[in-house]
Protein backbone atom coordinates (compact mmCIF):
# COMPACT_ATOMS: atom_id res chain seq x y z
CA UNK A 1 0.00 0.00 0.00
CA UNK A 2 1.23 3.38 -1.07
CA UNK A 3 1.83 6.35 1.48
CA UNK A 4 -0.92 8.68 1.01
CA UNK A 5 -3.06 5.27 0.96
CA UNK A 6 -1.84 4.03 4.46
CA UNK A 7 -2.43 7.57 6.30
CA UNK A 8 -5.74 7.91 4.52
CA UNK A 9 -6.58 4.72 5.60
CA UNK A 10 -5.21 4.75 9.29
CA UNK A 11 -6.91 8.65 9.62
CA UNK A 12 -10.24 7.69 8.54
CA UNK A 13 -10.56 4.53 10.86
CA UNK A 14 -9.47 7.22 13.66
CA UNK A 15 -12.04 9.20 12.67
CA UNK A 16 -14.97 6.19 13.03
CA UNK A 17 -13.59 5.56 16.33
CA UNK A 18 -13.48 9.08 17.62
CA UNK A 19 -16.93 9.17 16.23
CA UNK A 20 -18.55 6.37 18.21
CA UNK A 21 -16.00 7.32 21.17
CA UNK A 22 -16.99 11.07 21.51
CA UNK A 23 -20.69 9.90 21.25
CA UNK A 24 -20.57 6.50 23.70
CA UNK A 25 -18.64 8.61 26.33
CA UNK A 26 -21.15 11.66 26.43
CA UNK A 27 -23.99 9.51 26.94
CA UNK A 28 -21.53 8.15 29.60
CA UNK A 29 -20.57 11.41 31.20
CA UNK A 30 -24.48 12.35 31.10
CA UNK A 31 -25.77 9.20 32.54
CA UNK A 32 -23.12 8.50 35.74
CA UNK A 33 -23.39 12.39 36.09
CA UNK A 34 -19.17 12.66 35.21
CA UNK A 35 -18.28 15.94 34.11
CA UNK A 36 -14.45 14.61 33.56
CA UNK A 37 -16.16 11.77 31.22
CA UNK A 38 -18.50 14.84 29.54
CA UNK A 39 -15.19 17.10 28.77
CA UNK A 40 -13.20 13.56 27.91
CA UNK A 41 -16.12 13.46 25.29
CA UNK A 42 -15.36 16.71 23.52
CA UNK A 43 -11.65 15.85 23.96
CA UNK A 44 -12.59 13.26 21.58
CA UNK A 45 -14.34 15.12 18.92
CA UNK A 46 -11.22 17.64 19.56
CA UNK A 47 -9.29 14.15 17.65
CA UNK A 48 -12.04 14.12 15.07
CA UNK A 49 -11.42 17.58 14.16
CA UNK A 50 -7.51 16.87 13.78
CA UNK A 51 -8.31 13.77 11.49
CA UNK A 52 -10.27 15.99 8.84
CA UNK A 53 -7.41 17.75 9.44
CA UNK A 54 -4.73 15.41 8.56
CA UNK A 55 -7.29 14.13 5.54
CA UNK A 56 -7.19 17.14 3.85
CA UNK A 57 -3.73 18.36 4.09
CA UNK A 58 -2.40 15.13 3.19
CA UNK A 59 -4.65 14.79 0.06
CA UNK A 60 -3.40 18.03 -1.19
CA UNK A 61 0.31 17.46 -0.19
CA UNK A 62 0.22 14.19 -2.42
CA UNK A 63 -0.13 16.06 -5.69
CA UNK A 64 3.49 16.33 -7.92
CA UNK A 65 4.47 19.42 -8.93
CA UNK A 66 2.68 22.39 -10.91
CA UNK A 67 2.71 26.04 -12.06
CA UNK A 68 1.60 27.19 -8.96
CA UNK A 69 3.85 24.73 -6.87
CA UNK A 70 6.87 24.43 -8.90
CA UNK A 71 8.65 22.74 -5.30
CA UNK A 72 5.38 20.72 -4.68
CA UNK A 73 2.39 21.00 -2.08
CA UNK A 74 5.11 19.21 0.75
CA UNK A 75 4.47 22.04 2.89
CA UNK A 76 1.07 21.65 3.31
CA UNK A 77 1.82 18.63 5.34
CA UNK A 78 3.96 20.72 7.72
CA UNK A 79 0.76 23.42 7.94
CA UNK A 80 -1.45 19.83 9.15
CA UNK A 81 1.34 19.59 11.91
CA UNK A 82 1.20 22.82 13.28
CA UNK A 83 -2.85 23.00 13.12
CA UNK A 84 -2.69 19.81 14.93
CA UNK A 85 -0.22 20.71 17.35
CA UNK A 86 -1.97 23.92 17.64
CA UNK A 87 -5.20 22.36 18.43
CA UNK A 88 -3.32 20.00 21.25
CA UNK A 89 -2.26 22.65 22.98
CA UNK A 90 -5.61 24.35 22.59
CA UNK A 91 -7.05 21.02 24.51
CA UNK A 92 -4.20 20.54 26.97
CA UNK A 93 -4.78 24.18 27.54
CA UNK A 94 -8.45 23.81 28.38
CA UNK A 95 -7.85 20.79 30.73
CA UNK A 96 -5.53 22.44 32.62
CA UNK A 97 -7.63 25.46 32.90
CA UNK A 98 -10.74 23.06 33.92
CA UNK A 99 -8.87 21.07 36.33
CA UNK A 100 -7.11 23.85 38.16
CA UNK A 101 -10.91 25.53 38.41
CA UNK A 102 -12.45 22.45 40.21
CA UNK A 103 -9.22 21.99 42.76
CA UNK A 104 -10.03 25.82 43.56
CA UNK A 105 -13.56 24.94 44.02
CA UNK A 106 -12.64 21.72 45.96
CA UNK A 107 -10.91 24.00 48.47
CA UNK A 108 -13.75 26.79 48.87
CA UNK A 109 -16.15 23.84 50.08
CA UNK A 110 -17.74 22.96 46.79
CA UNK A 111 -19.68 19.33 46.31
CA UNK A 112 -18.09 17.20 44.58
CA UNK A 113 -19.97 14.75 42.40
CA UNK A 114 -20.08 11.10 42.76
CA UNK A 115 -20.30 9.79 39.09
CA UNK A 116 -21.80 6.41 38.01
CA UNK A 117 -19.51 3.79 37.56
CA UNK A 118 -20.81 3.47 34.00
CA UNK A 119 -18.44 6.29 33.14
CA UNK A 120 -15.61 4.46 34.67
CA UNK A 121 -15.71 1.44 32.04
CA UNK A 122 -16.49 4.18 29.32
CA UNK A 123 -13.20 5.37 30.22
CA UNK A 124 -11.68 2.12 30.63
CA UNK A 125 -12.89 1.39 26.92
CA UNK A 126 -11.58 4.87 25.65
CA UNK A 127 -8.21 3.62 27.16
CA UNK A 128 -8.24 0.47 25.15
CA UNK A 129 -9.05 1.81 21.92
CA UNK A 130 -7.11 4.88 22.08
CA UNK A 131 -4.10 3.53 22.46
CA UNK A 132 -4.39 0.94 20.17
CA UNK A 133 -5.34 4.00 17.59
CA UNK A 134 -1.65 5.48 18.91
CA UNK A 135 0.09 2.56 17.75
CA UNK A 136 -1.31 1.89 14.47
CA UNK A 137 -1.16 5.73 13.58
CA UNK A 138 2.45 6.54 15.18
CA UNK A 139 3.85 3.35 13.32
CA UNK A 140 2.36 4.57 10.10
CA UNK A 141 3.43 7.91 10.53
CA UNK A 142 6.83 7.16 11.37
CA UNK A 143 7.42 4.45 8.52
CA UNK A 144 6.32 7.26 5.82
CA UNK A 145 7.96 9.83 7.58
CA UNK A 146 4.87 12.10 8.03
CA UNK A 147 5.60 14.57 11.01
CA UNK A 148 1.49 15.36 10.81
CA UNK A 149 0.79 11.92 11.23
CA UNK A 150 2.72 11.42 14.40
CA UNK A 151 1.13 14.68 15.71
CA UNK A 152 -2.36 13.07 15.36
CA UNK A 153 -1.31 9.70 16.83
CA UNK A 154 -0.50 12.22 19.98
CA UNK A 155 -3.62 13.39 19.92
CA UNK A 156 -5.05 10.06 20.20
CA UNK A 157 -2.38 9.24 22.87
CA UNK A 158 -3.76 12.53 24.40
CA UNK A 159 -7.39 11.36 24.62
CA UNK A 160 -6.22 8.13 26.24
CA UNK A 161 -4.46 10.06 28.93
CA UNK A 162 -7.32 12.13 29.26
CA UNK A 163 -9.61 9.21 30.10
CA UNK A 164 -6.54 7.79 32.51
CA UNK A 165 -7.39 10.12 34.78
CA UNK A 166 -10.94 10.03 34.02
CA UNK A 167 -11.11 6.93 35.33
CA UNK A 168 -8.82 7.56 38.44
CA UNK A 169 -11.12 9.97 39.51
CA UNK A 170 -14.02 7.97 38.99
CA UNK A 171 -12.80 4.77 40.80
CA UNK A 172 -11.05 7.08 43.84
CA UNK A 173 -14.44 9.02 44.31
CA UNK A 174 -17.07 5.85 43.65
CA UNK A 175 -15.12 3.60 46.22
CA UNK A 176 -13.23 6.07 48.68
CA UNK A 177 -16.01 8.66 48.69
CA UNK A 178 -17.16 11.84 47.54
CA UNK A 179 -13.63 13.61 48.39
CA UNK A 180 -11.50 11.64 46.44
CA UNK A 181 -13.12 12.99 43.04
CA UNK A 182 -9.97 15.76 43.55
CA UNK A 183 -7.96 13.16 41.93
CA UNK A 184 -9.71 13.20 38.93
CA UNK A 185 -8.70 17.23 38.42
CA UNK A 186 -5.14 16.05 39.54
CA UNK A 187 -4.29 13.67 37.43
CA UNK A 188 -5.91 15.48 34.58
CA UNK A 189 -3.72 18.96 35.42
CA UNK A 190 -0.40 16.41 35.26
CA UNK A 191 -1.81 15.04 32.23
CA UNK A 192 -2.36 18.40 30.65
CA UNK A 193 0.85 19.56 31.53
CA UNK A 194 2.27 16.66 29.28
CA UNK A 195 0.30 17.18 26.38
CA UNK A 196 0.69 20.76 26.18
CA UNK A 197 4.59 19.58 26.07
CA UNK A 198 3.92 17.45 23.50
CA UNK A 199 2.28 20.00 21.33
CA UNK A 200 5.26 22.33 21.70
CA UNK A 201 7.80 19.31 20.71
CA UNK A 202 5.77 18.57 17.66
CA UNK A 203 5.16 22.40 16.92
CA UNK A 204 8.84 23.82 16.70
CA UNK A 205 10.16 21.35 14.03
CA UNK A 206 7.17 22.26 11.96
CA UNK A 207 7.65 25.72 12.57
CA UNK A 208 11.36 25.87 11.47
CA UNK A 209 10.05 24.23 8.31
CA UNK A 210 7.83 27.05 7.58
CA UNK A 211 10.47 29.59 8.13
CA UNK A 212 12.26 27.84 5.39
CA UNK A 213 15.23 26.53 8.34
CA UNK A 214 17.92 24.54 6.83
CA UNK A 215 18.58 21.21 7.33
CA UNK A 216 20.61 19.95 10.89
CA UNK A 217 24.36 20.89 10.59
CA UNK A 218 25.04 16.95 10.54
CA UNK A 219 22.65 16.19 7.64
CA UNK A 220 24.14 19.22 5.37
CA UNK A 221 27.78 17.12 6.93
CA UNK A 222 26.22 14.21 5.25
CA UNK A 223 25.06 15.41 2.20
CA UNK A 224 28.09 17.16 1.56
CA UNK A 225 30.48 13.80 1.93
CA UNK A 226 27.99 12.29 -0.59
CA UNK A 227 28.84 14.84 -3.11
CA UNK A 228 32.64 14.52 -2.56
CA UNK A 229 32.83 11.05 -2.71
CA UNK A 230 31.43 11.50 -6.71
CA UNK A 231 35.19 10.89 -8.85
CA UNK A 232 35.70 14.33 -10.05
CA UNK A 233 33.81 16.40 -7.40
CA UNK A 234 36.97 19.06 -6.05
CA UNK A 235 35.19 20.54 -3.60
CA UNK A 236 31.42 21.92 -2.28
CA UNK A 237 30.46 25.18 -1.81
CA UNK A 238 26.88 27.85 -1.64
CA UNK A 239 24.82 25.02 -0.25
CA UNK A 240 21.58 25.89 0.62
CA UNK A 241 19.32 22.75 2.13
CA UNK A 242 15.31 23.04 3.14
CA UNK A 243 12.83 20.46 4.12
CA UNK A 244 9.18 20.30 2.28
CA UNK A 245 6.77 17.76 4.30
CA UNK A 246 8.59 14.40 4.24
CA UNK A 247 11.39 15.45 1.47
CA UNK A 248 14.44 17.27 1.04
CA UNK A 249 15.58 20.28 -1.32
CA UNK A 250 19.67 20.29 -2.11
CA UNK A 251 20.88 23.41 -3.64
CA UNK A 252 24.74 23.41 -4.13
CA UNK A 253 27.69 24.20 -6.15
CA UNK A 254 30.08 22.03 -7.16
CA UNK A 255 33.60 22.65 -8.52
CA UNK A 256 35.39 20.43 -11.33
CA UNK A 257 37.94 20.63 -13.48
CA UNK A 258 38.04 23.23 -15.97
CA UNK A 259 39.32 21.41 -18.72
CA UNK A 260 36.07 18.99 -18.15
CA UNK A 261 33.64 19.10 -21.12
CA UNK A 262 29.90 20.11 -20.78
CA UNK A 263 28.80 16.41 -21.50
CA UNK A 264 31.43 15.24 -18.86
CA UNK A 265 30.23 17.53 -16.21
CA UNK A 266 26.45 16.79 -16.89
CA UNK A 267 26.85 13.38 -16.45
CA UNK A 268 29.21 13.67 -13.14
CA UNK A 269 26.11 16.16 -11.82
CA UNK A 270 23.73 13.07 -12.63
CA UNK A 271 26.22 10.71 -10.95
CA UNK A 272 25.83 12.84 -7.95
CA UNK A 273 22.28 13.53 -7.89
CA UNK A 274 21.54 9.79 -8.14
CA UNK A 275 23.90 8.90 -5.21
CA UNK A 276 21.85 12.16 -3.14
CA UNK A 277 18.75 10.45 -3.97
CA UNK A 278 19.87 6.94 -3.00
CA UNK A 279 20.71 7.89 0.35
CA UNK A 280 17.67 10.73 1.45
CA UNK A 281 14.76 9.38 -0.87
CA UNK A 282 14.06 9.49 -4.27
CA UNK A 283 11.93 12.17 -3.97
CA UNK A 284 14.63 14.30 -2.96
CA UNK A 285 15.18 17.79 -5.20
CA UNK A 286 18.43 18.79 -6.26
CA UNK A 287 20.05 21.21 -8.03
CA UNK A 288 23.74 21.13 -9.03
CA UNK A 289 25.59 24.48 -9.98
CA UNK A 290 29.11 23.16 -11.99
CA UNK A 291 31.77 25.90 -11.41
CA UNK A 292 35.56 25.16 -12.78
CA UNK A 293 38.19 25.24 -10.40
CA UNK A 294 40.62 28.32 -10.43
CA UNK A 295 43.09 26.60 -8.82
CA UNK A 296 43.30 23.75 -11.80
CA UNK A 297 44.42 26.97 -14.14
Amino acid sequence: MNREKSIVRVTVWGAVANVVLAVAKLVAGIVGRSAAMTADAIHSFSDLVSDVIVLVMVKVASRGNDKGHEYGHGKFETLATVAVALLLLAVGGKMLADGVSRIAGFFRGEQMVVPGMIAFWAALVSIAVKEALYQWTAHVGRKFDSPAVVTNAWHHRSDALSSVGSAVGIALASLLGGKWAIMDSVVACAISIFIIRIGVKMALPALRELTEASLPEETENEIRDVILSVDGVLDVHAMKTRKTGPDIIIESHIVVDPEMTVFQAHLLTEYAEDRLRERFGQKTQISLHVEPSVESK
